[in-house]
């Protein structure tokens, strides 16, 4: 190789090296840009993550741990009992200061003492209520499926109507509590399924028969 092709090599070598250099010092300056988008990336995951999880674990909608859309749930820590009628904080009551005495799980065709029924969620009952008004087939329809746990979930079902609901039918145990479109909406049965002679109400196996079956 002649003096001036080894001279052009080293030319070519020295600005390849250059090129080189440039490029490292171009990838160092974007470097703190990266890293800044990437975390602003993972934060956004993150935050989306977050959101989805805690969405629908208590109130409205549809609760993860039971998939029974539009189940209420709330904490009920007031056991004591009383005597004579309580300020309720919702209607029908789902918990809270109740009567010594509880009211027998089966099927009404007048309302009952909120004070004996809160009772009876305590023990485990799930309460079933209707509208006064509502048609005779949908309480028909309501009164056959009560009827039909007065041996399955240990007998822990209670129905009557009750005067000023919000829906059609609620159904209610101590803590939990869903508005229903009438006795055909499947979420009866997987809310009674669910808690009825569960424990949610801290005395599961409390009785729910040898109570009182007054009415108003």
């Amino acid at each position: 190789m002649g003096k001036q092709a080894r001279s052009a090599h080293r030319d070519a070598d020295r600005a390849a090296a250059r090129e080189a250099t440039r490029r490292a010092e171009r990838r160092r300056a974007r470097r703190p840009y990266v890293i800044v988008g990437t975390v602003v990336v993972l934060l956004a995951i993150v935050g989306t993550v977050v959101l989805t999880s805690g969405s629908g674990s208590t109130g409205s909608g549809t609760t993860a741990a039971t998939g029974i859309s539009g189940l209420k749930t709330f904490p009920e820590k007031d056991h004591h009992h009383v005597t004579g009628p309580v300020a309720y904080d919702r209607t029908p009551p789902a918990g809270g200061a109740h009567s010594a005495v509880w009211q027998n799980c089966g099927v009404y065709d007048r309302p009952v003492l909120n004070e004996h029924a809160v009772h009876s969620m305590e023990h485990g009952a799930v309460w079933i209520t209707y509208r006064p008004d509502l048609d005779t087939g949908s309480v028909a329809a309501l009164q056959v499926f009560a009827r039909g746990h007065e041996t399955g979930s240990q007998g822990y079902v209670l129905l009557s109507p009750y005067p000023g609901l919000g829906s059609p039918v609620v159904a209610s145990t101590w803590g939990a509590q869903v508005d229903l479109t009438g006795p055909a909406d499947p979420r009866l049965a997987a809310f009674t399924a669910r808690y009825a002679g569960g424990g949610q109400g801290g005395e599961k196996g409390g009785e729910c028969t040898n109570g009182t079956g007054a009415t108003r």
